[in-house]
């Protein structure tokens, strides 16, 4: 088992600094500045969100109290309650069954992560704790 809170916690530090430093951004100017791809952004701004400090209006993201919660934690709870009852499964099967595209399920698990209930195993399938 691989635990994400460390991967997911150090991209929404990434994000928080660059945010802090530069103010609003734009999703790719935050990609481009941070090295980060898509997925470790989406598990950053999930695991921000959570924390109450990153909130988007239109394409920008900026730090403040977060508008995102009722979004990503609905999101969240769908997760939780398939991983719940399946008790693992990878991001295809979490896609098929929340109904949720693949950035929606990254922000949802980085929001998971930060609550410290998920976790990752060797065959790249999520587990909670």
């Amino acid at each position: 088992m691989r635990d994400v809170t460390v991967k997911f916690g150090n991209s929404a530090g990434k994000i928080w600094q660059v945010l802090n430093e530069k103010g609003c951004l734009k999703k790719d100017d935050i990609i481009q500045i941070t090295n980060l791809n898509e997925t470790d952004l989406h598990t950053g701004i999930g695991w921000l969100a959570r924390e109450n400090k990153i909130s988007r209006q239109q394409d920008w993201y900026k730090l403040e109290n977060t508008n995102l919660d009722s979004e990503i934690g609905t999101h969240a709870g769908r997760i939780w309650k398939i991983l719940d009852i399946w008790g693992e499964a990878d991001i295809e099967t979490i896609k098929r069954l929340s109904d949720l595209d693949e950035n929606q399920v990254h922000l949802a698990i980085g929001w998971l992560a930060k609550e410290d209930k998920i976790k990752l195993d060797e065959k790249n399938k999520f587990n909670l704790k």
